[in-house]
């Protein structure tokens, strides 16, 4: 028996680098999703490097014999010394003027501006081509270095636009991947469990259900009813408040169903509770699905994200999750329907294997094709989202640049077709390589579609 699990596993092993492989090899056929690939890596990395490349503060700087790195410091001071005087000069890098700075050497970012930083002599909406001055350390006005210049223009307070779009590029692709991975976490769960229990496979006593049912009631009340003020207080104070509070929740609601677990396996001894019968998983999950499907979740989400005092990034991630999983789990539920009927399903089953082990060892890996070209249209179907609802001005902080709040500030000013073009065009490009990955994914990872 040892001898064939290790046979198969061997064989499972082969079959999936083999059809990795093929996939990877399709996927590069397709010329739009490859390329869409390869932009989705830059946005990446300009996501990743977005603090080194827009920023205010030098990337190095040597001023009065010492050396500082600004931009890498996890300090916010220097205290320099002068050799002459012995005075000491305590440097704030956040608030320093560094373009005005008599240092001895100076290198600056590419953008040498920070989102939501201020230069006072290029406000009211600058436009990309047109005249920008900068004003000398002794006050003489001269036409703007290139290495100061904005190449986006800047809007009403003289914010750099290109520095924003930078930035906003890390904020975007956060918030799209990681509500996403709340979404893909419960989707693939429940879709999972639906498809493979189905109505008629997971059995248990009349008085366990019933037992566990009433349990789940209990644990809800006393996990979100009775916690509402604490819920409420958290969401209206911070994101960690929030964090905390749901956790507790969830803690108590996993205790409470527990305890009701046990309770319901001794219950399910007696007499007419001890009958046999068939838990409705699969029925269960769909009427939730149905339910969550069938309410406007755009005005769901601007509601719940208008309640909170404090406007966060964590808070738009944790909505926009809870309320995206739907499709997941159906193309998974619709995958692990015709995957809990095959033959190696069925031999794993003959061999004693656990259906913890069953789900997520042998079928799950072959069902989370269509999960992952749903959870790529996700990702950009949650960066719309977000952009709507900075749009709107209920998505993340005002302190807190995004591609949306861009756009927003647009609407002050219709002269001002770069604060519309250039954030319109960031969302455009990024939605469309999502999708264009999804349509390459589900073209790949399909053996039917061979080309």
């Amino acid at each position: 028996m040892e001898e064939l699990k290790k046979d198969i596993s061997i064989e499972e092993s082969k079959a999936d680098f083999s059809f990795r492989k093929y996939a990877w090899t399709q996927f590069k056929k397709n010329k739009p999703a490859y390329y869409s690939y390869k932009v989705l890596v830059f946005l990446a990395i300009i996501a990743i490097i977005a603090p080194f490349i827009a920023t205010d503060q030098p990337l190095y700087c040597k001023y009065k014999g010492v050396n500082m790195f600004p931009a890498f410091s996890f300090s916010n001071n220097c205290e320099i010394k002068d050799p002459a005087t012995g005075a000491i000069e305590n440097i704030q890098y956040d608030i320093a003027d560094w373009k005005h700075m008599e240092a001895e050497t100076i290198i600056f970012a590419p953008i040498a501006y920070s989102p939501n930083k201020t230069d006072y002599d290029n406000a009211d909406y600058v436009s990309p081509g047109g005249k920008q001055i900068f004003i000398t350390a002794e006050g003489e006005e001269m036409e703007i270095p290139a290495k100061f210049r904005h190449w986006l223009g800047t809007n009403k307070a003289g914010e750099d636009v290109l520095s924003g779009l930078i930035n906003g590029t890390r904020v975007s692709l956060t918030i799209g991947i990681l509500s996403m991975g709340i979404a893909s976490l419960i989707g693939i769960l429940l879709g999972a469990m639906a498809g493979y229990f189905g109505d008629k496979k997971l059995q248990t006593t009349r008085g366990s259900f019933w037992t566990f049912i009433i349990g789940l009631f209990f644990a809800f009340y006393y996990a979100f009813i009775m916690r509402s003020f604490e819920l409420a207080d958290g969401f209206a104070t911070s994101s960690l408040s929030i964090l905390i509070q749901l956790f507790i929740s969830i803690f108590i609601f996993t205790l409470i169903s527990f305890v009701f677990y046990w309770l319901g396996k001794l219950v399910g001894k007696i007499g007419f509770l001890s009958h046999k019968v068939f838990i409705p998983v699969d029925s269960i999950i769909s009427r939730a699905i149905e339910i969550l499907i069938s309410m406007p979740l755009l005005i769901l989400i601007i509601s719940v994200a208008a309640i909170a005092k404090e406007k966060s990034i964590v808070n738009i991630m944790i909505i926009i999750g809870l309320t995206s999983w739907t499709g997941i789990a159906r193309l998974t539920r619709a995958e692990f329907l015709r995957i809990s009927n095959l033959e190696y399903i069925q031999a794993a089953k003959s061999m004693g294997f656990k259906e913890f082990r069953i789900i997520f060892k042998h079928a799950l890996p072959n069902a989370l094709a269509p999960a992952l070209v749903a959870i790529a249209f996700g990702v950009a179907s949650a960066i719309l989202t977000e952009s709507a609802l900075s749009f709107l001005g209920v998505g993340v902080p005002p302190t807190t640049v995004t591609w949306g709040s861009l756009l927003n500030a647009g609407r002050e000013q219709f002269s001002a077709w770069w604060l519309v073009v250039f954030p319109g065009l960031a969302i455009f490009v990024t939605v469309t390589i999502y999708n264009l990955l999804g349509e390459g994914l589900r073209d790949a990872l399909d053996p039917r579609l061979k080309k």
